[in-house]
């Protein structure tokens, strides 16, 4: 992690024992922020990192990382020792959190590991039992072949008989619960897999796909050839509404959002958080198609927003650029987003960016 105590802590800004001799160009105001901007840019990576390697546990992170960064708009020593403290703490939570969590799915393969040894333990007890019947049964019916009285030869035909029905019946019995107990025992993994699955997949404060599912399905996308187009959202101006209104004015915002663009979208269209305030929507249509479903989506996600809030209702006016890239071969999955991401800024008008309205 970059150290940025350190340089405040040297004489005239610069750590004399882990830096060469600066150029004469280079001031320590230039070298403070582009310290604190590369700083910044390590924690929002970190924060980014740990969506991809454990969603279930990544979202407080992210959150409180985002939280960091926006603190050091403005930097002062306080805010940067305020800023290590947190940052070491939130992850060190996060590394519990996370241990926490893969111990929970180490310990339910566990379970399912467990049951099917029983499974497999249950038959093989059940094959023996139902063995030592038959041999039983095949003993007695050579021993029929050594008899001469007629009538014991038929009451021996007849326990054999009855020995070998019992042997069939208990078998099909024993069957039939196993199934029903092998079957209910599936059920219950199939319903923790699609769990896990689901939370593996979604981003957990607007419930939508989280990027590392809507990377994955771009990839798939690529791997087959077929015609789509991706549209990256950014709500313009949304830093200000965690700045002015606070972090649950703007989460509730991202929520809403969220909610209003899944409703705009087609059952067709796959729709994701790309991470902060940005969406993601993957479209299986050339781009003339795509160019009119967005200007669909667009009039219907701009608008006002309410917000219910201590002192009233709040609302906002909130707008959103967007950017449209049509994936053409042989392009990877960078060379796409990098196209949507620059289209989209392009799109950003100058006069609302870092600007939002709202009235009570």
């Amino acid at each position: 992690m970059i150290s940025i105590r350190k340089y405040l802590d040297a004489p005239n800004g610069v750590a004399l024992a882990e830096t060469k001799e600066p150029q004469p160009s280079t001031k320590p105001a230039d070298l403070l922020s582009a310290c604190i901007e590369a700083y910044c840019g390590a924690i929002s990576s970190m924060g980014r990192a740990s969506l991809d390697a454990c969603p279930a546990a990544a979202a407080s992170l992210e959150k409180a990382l985002t939280a960091v960064v926006e603190s050091l708009a403005v930097p002062s020593p306080e805010s940067i020792a305020d800023a290590d403290v947190s940052v070491r703490a939130e992850v060190e939570n996060w590394g519990r959190s996370t241990a926490r969590h893969y111990q929970q799915k180490a310990a339910e393969v566990k379970e399912i590991l467990l049951a099917m040894v029983q499974a497999a333990e249950s038959v093989a007890e059940r094959d023996e039992r139902c063995a030592r019947h038959f041999s039983s049964v095949t003993a007695n019916l050579r021993g029929i072949a050594s008899l001469e009285d007629i009538s014991q030869i038929r009451i021996s035909i007849e326990k054999s008989a009855s020995d070998l029905k019992s042997s069939i019946d208990r078998m099909t019995a024993e069957g039939k619960n196993m199934q029903s107990r092998l079957q209910s025992q599936l059920a219950t993994f199939e319903a923790k897999l699609a769990e896990a699955e689901q939370i593996a997949s979604c981003d957990a404060l607007t419930r939508l796909h989280n990027r590392l599912w809507m990377e994955s399905q771009i990839e798939r996308r690529i791997a087959m050839g077929k015609p789509f187009c991706v549209a990256l959202l950014d709500l313009d101006g949304f830093k200000n509404v965690n700045d002015q209104l606070g972090h649950v004015a703007g989460d509730d915002v991202l929520r809403q959002f969220a909610g209003e663009l899944k409703s705009a979208c087609r059952s067709t269209d796959l729709l994701g958080r790309w991470g902060g305030d940005e969406f993601l929507v993957l479209l299986d249509d050339t781009i003339t198609h795509a160019e009119a479903q967005m200007e669909r989506v667009s009039k219907w996600v701009c608008g006002s927003y309410k917000l219910n809030r201590d002192t009233g209702r709040l609302v906002l006016r909130v707008r959103a650029s967007i950017g449209l890239a049509e994936f053409k071969a042989p392009d990877t999955m960078n060379q796409l987003l990098d196209r949507a991401d620059t289209a989209m800024y392009q799109n950003k008008p100058t006069a609302r960016r870092g600007e939002y309205r709202g009235h009570s």
